[in-house]
């Protein structure tokens, strides 16, 4: 019953190689060595996790996917699954995401990293052979990654400047955000590994399917034949609507069919992590379509996972009956009998392109 309904789809959930989460990555034994990967596990890019998703495809025997979605890091998947494997996916959702990192995303990240890899824990990524853990270092990466998630508006309603025993004119955590963010970093450092997020951040950077076509997005997008389905959030900064945009317009340039929604929300970049009404709605009626496509049949969706240490939401729903004409009596009743005209003229289950009418 929820957006994804695992009563109508079968859903997929794929970690990525490298991950600190399930699948082979430094934290994990090297089978050709008998010891921890460390620092001599490769780093990966956004099209080897494609590739191996596919390969996991392959061996559960899912010839297409009815749809791959994944909010930020899984968008760029999704992104990625559509020109790379493009007769093997239907539908691809691309939430809170970018074609490529700009120059601030990429600073942020070396930051992090820097962080991690001057921390005097780190040994070169071999801290599991020297019996530490570079936590400082993942605190710090923790904090600086945790503040690009969140909008301004939220950080001012949630903390603001509020102090948590009053000034005491030291170094220890007086505002509340200070202590919230020491916590995160804290909390983070525990459970997750840094030669993990040291990669992560680095598939993050060198996504770019433009790259091979001179920077042209909608060449590099050609190869794709799904429908996409683009939603940004309007406080997300990191990955700004203004980069959707930039897939949609490629999209439109080569012809495809694209829906775009941008979700009015507080949040920053968590917004793709949350519970809001009008993105679960989105998302919820574009599953009612691909399902009333499949016949109501059992149908196979993808789940990427999006940034370091962050979860992934996504959804399918049931098929409703066609409704009644819009028909906006308020807007009749007060003279406006050219809407009612015009809402006459569309039938049950028509398309409708918005083109700024505003209300």
């Amino acid at each position: 019953g929820k957006p994804v309904d695992t009563n109508r789809f079968f859903v997929v959930g794929v970690n990525n190689l490298g991950s600190c989460f399930g699948s082979s990555g430094p934290s994990t034994v090297n089978p050709a060595t008998g010891k921890v990967w460390g620092a001599d596990f490769p780093l990966v890019t956004v099209e080897d996790w494609v590739d191996t998703q596919a390969r996991l495809a392959d061996h559960l025997g899912i010839d297409d996917w009815a749809a791959v979605m994944g909010g930020s890091l899984g968008g760029m998947q999704a992104l990625c699954w559509a020109t790379r494997y493009p007769g093997r996916i239907r539908n691809a959702l691309v939430i809170a995401a970018a074609p490529n990192l700009s120059a601030e995303n990429i600073a942020f990240n070396e930051v992090a990293r820097q962080a991690i890899l001057t921390d005097p824990d780190f040994h070169d990524g071999q801290y599991e052979v020297a019996g530490t853990k570079p936590r400082r270092g993942l605190r710090v990466a923790r904090m600086i990654g945790h503040i690009t998630y969140l909008s301004d508006d939220q950080m001012e309603a949630k903390f603001g400047r509020q102090l948590r025993e009053g000034l005491k004119f030291s170094f220890a955590p007086e505002f509340q955000i200070e202590s919230y963010l020491r916590y995160q970093g804290e909390k983070f450092a525990e459970y997750y590994d840094a030669n993990t997020y040291l990669r992560i951040t680095k598939a993050l950077d060198y996504f770019d399917p433009a790259l091979a076509t001179g920077g042209d997005l909608a060449q590099a997008l050609a190869p794709a034949k799904c429908r996409f389905l683009v939603v940004a959030f309007t406080t997300d900064w990191r990955f700004a609507p203004a980069r959707s945009r930039e897939i949609v317009k490629a999209l439109v340039d080569d012809d495809r069919e694209v829906s775009y929604a941008e979700i009015v929300a507080a949040h920053g970049h968590d917004a793709f992590l949350l519970d809001d009404p009008q993105y679960l709605a989105v998302v919820r009626a574009y599953f009612e379509r691909i399902n009333a496509e499949n016949g109501e049949r059992p149908s196979v969706s993808t789940m990427t996972s999006p940034d370091p240490g962050r979860g992934t939401a996504g959804a399918a729903t049931f098929r409703e009956p066609p409704q009644a004409p819009y028909v906006p009596s308020a807007a009749a009743a007060a003279g406006r009998a050219d809407f009612a005209t015009i809402a006459a003229w569309i039938a049950p289950g028509s398309h409708v392109l918005d083109l700024g009418c505003g209300d």
